[in-house]
């Protein structure tokens, strides 16, 4: 798995491709206060547009959403500013500040539901890197491609960078500091020409599972973090990821997932997850969703992003530790609103 250096957290050159994208993506979540968020923007120089959608895990169980669109025709890298949400590089691949002061629309965690209020908030966070940059510099590569990453190519990217952190600072809600103590998550970048073409299925994960001796939000040597995604395409399902285990990088080979539905037969409840990485590794994984957000249904499309509770068993102590993270979940479903994928 290589690891990327910091030129890459700065704008990459912009080709001619109508389609072409930068994005930043950021998720947090703090379990001492039941709060966190994902969020990501988006820069398409030659469409001219620059968006964000911030969404946050209120305390309480509901999610607070803000989405903002201006004309942008010119790259931006170390200061990110879209209507009232701003993310600011303070060190390349070592730190970043996210601030926002508005409203939300908040909604309960809840499929179907529509009732939304509105909530003023206030967010000043710090994002510090625990991990150096995986992934790749989307150069030419030495060998050919699999069928399954040729069919994903305008799905996933060109270039691509992951890597794990903690959070410190402060999530306002009406009036009510909740201060972040034990916050973890990652963050991403992409760019390249990216076009949303629908993919069969995806099974996306990002886990952070602190050290056994340590408290969440320590850099300890056996910490554990995990990224990536299982991507469904013509061709079969496309495997990608890293693993961060013991200060050093290794790629995903396979997500083995078997999956507890709720009654509608598209909510994930309870996630086992077997990681094999490519030194031949199996990291054990039991995620026990806590909130489910639908993000997104559009025709026959919908993503749940589920908000989890990741149980790892093989500890060096033999005992189970704790961690949290995401579990998104995309489905195509068919005209009686079942999968057209089976879920595993």
């Amino acid at each position: 798995m290589p690891i990327l250096d910091a030129r890459h957290d700065l704008a990459h050159p912009v080709e001619g491709d109508t389609a072409w994208s930068e994005s930043w993506y950021f998720n947090a979540y703090d379990p001492g206060t039941d709060s966190g968020l994902f969020t990501r923007i988006g820069v398409r120089p030659n469409e001219g547009t620059m968006d964000v959608g911030l969404s946050l895990w209120l305390p309480g169980g509901e999610l607070g959403e803000y989405r903002w669109l201006k004309e942008q025709r010119e790259m931006v890298d170390s200061v990110l500013e879209v209507g009232a949400v701003r993310y600011t590089m303070l060190e390349a691949l070592s730190a970043w500040r996210l601030t926002m002061e508005g409203e939300v629309e908040a909604r309960p965690c809840v499929r179907g539901t529509t009732t939304t209020r509105t909530v003023p908030v206030a967010l000043d966070v710090r994002f510090d890197a625990l991990t150096p940059a995986v992934g790749t510099d989307g150069q030419p590569g030495a060998g050919p491609r699999s069928a399954e990453a040729q069919a994903a190519a305008g799905t996933v990217g060109k270039g691509h960078l992951e890597q794990a952190g903690r959070w410190s600072g402060t999530l306002t809600v009406d009036g009510v500091a909740h201060e972040w103590r034990s916050a973890q998550g990652n963050r991403d970048r992409s760019w390249g020409p990216r076009r949303w073409g629908g993919p069969r299925m995806w099974r996306w994960f990002s886990i952070n599972v602190p050290g056994a001796s340590a408290s969440a939000g320590d850099s300890d040597s056996d910490a554990l973090h995990f990224g990536g995604i299982r991507l469904g395409t013509e061709a079969g399902d496309l495997h990608r990821g890293w693993v961060w285990d013991r200060a050093r990088a290794a790629s995903v080979a396979e997500w083995r997932i078997r999956t507890e539905l709720a009654d509608d037969g598209v909510t994930h409840r309870v996630v086992h997850l077997d990681v094999v990485d490519k030194e031949g590794r199996t990291f054990p994984l039991r995620g026990d969703v806590l909130r489910i957000a639908p993000i997104g249904q559009a025709g026959g499309t919908l993503v749940n992003e589920g908000l989890a509770r990741w149980t790892y068993e093989g500890g060096p102590d033999g005992g189970p530790r704790t961690g949290y993270g995401i579990a998104e979940y995309l489905h195509q479903l068919d005209d009686g609103g079942r999968p057209v994928v089976p879920v595993e």
